[in-house]
């Protein structure tokens, strides 16, 4: 999808070697996402300002350990277009209590041409009795990246956290539903690189990305179902960099929403 103004994919994210644990309570539920090895989504994928629907196939293909840990192992037919399609996808899930776990690997792509390899540990992603603006997983890192010559030190940070509980939800006449939870899920960024400016003796750090939220996902979980429906915002905003000499092939700034449509699926408890 070269039209986008930036994609990002390959999860949730969007993320980096967190660990949540919450083991109180003896809830047993989890039924919001569904994790029985065949269960299966399709999602209709539209973008604001393209005129095109994609479609994602989410499918739960096996078991697979991690860390010792039973994770139930996400898969797509294709290469996703939507975001949350690409987060889940060639990860696991697992259910404790009545909190979800995420573990696996991340990728985030400004432009189609700045990539950000991140990965998960135990990312807690829906909790079914949280409170409503509670935070449910939190991680923070620093990557540091070579991209086309410029050593580049992203600061980010990945967060979740519960919304409100919604006795019916509607999208439209064909898309209804009950007992409907958000989560909402935010990943924020700062990016900086080190140039060499003549007549300076020691090089100097820019900031590219000032700190900001880069993605802002919120998406709807209907009980026995699965994930429903997702809005995300991508945007960002570069710094004026050019009088550094630096050119990077990314537009200055760009904002877009993605919507992700529940079509089709199979689930079982």
């Amino acid at each position: 999808m070269k039209t986008k103004l930036f994609f990002i994919v390959i999860a949730f994210t969007l993320l980096a070697g967190c660990s949540s644990d919450d083991s109180s309570g003896s809830i047993n539920s989890g039924v919001y996402l569904p994790l029985a090895v065949g269960n299966y989504w399709t999602y209709d994928v539209t973008t604001d300002g393209l005129a095109i629907t994609n479609r994602d196939s989410l499918y739960i293909s096996n078991d697979t350990v991690i860390n010792t840990k039973t994770y139930k192992k996400f898969k797509t037919l294709n290469i996703p277009f939507g975001f949350y399609s690409n987060s889940l996808r060639n990860n696991g899930v697992r259910k404790e209590n009545d909190a979800l776990y995420m573990s696996g690997n991340a990728g985030l792509n400004l432009g189609d041409v700045l990539p950000i390899d991140l990965s998960v540990t135990d990312l807690m992603i829906f909790k079914e009795s949280a409170t409503a603006n509670q935070e449910l997983g939190s991680v923070s890192g620093v990557i540091n990246q070579d991209f086309q010559g410029y050593p580049l030190v992203i600061n980010y940070t990945l967060k979740t956290t519960a919304l409100e509980t919604l006795p019916t939800f509607s999208i439209d006449e064909n898309h209804s539903y009950t007992d409907v939870k958000k989560v909402k899920t935010t990943l924020n960024l700062r990016v900086s690189t080190t140039v060499t400016v003549p007549g300076i003796p020691i090089p100097l750090t820019v900031a590219l990305l000032n700190t900001q939220d880069v993605v802002s996902s919120t998406q709807y979980y209907a009980k026995n179902i699965g994930m429903v429906y997702a809005n995300t915002i991508l945007s960002y905003e570069l710094q004026d960099f050019s009088s550094f000499g630096i050119t990077l092939p990314i537009p200055q700034s760009g904002s877009q929403t993605q919507n992700e449509l529940l079509d089709n699926h199979l689930v079982n408890n």
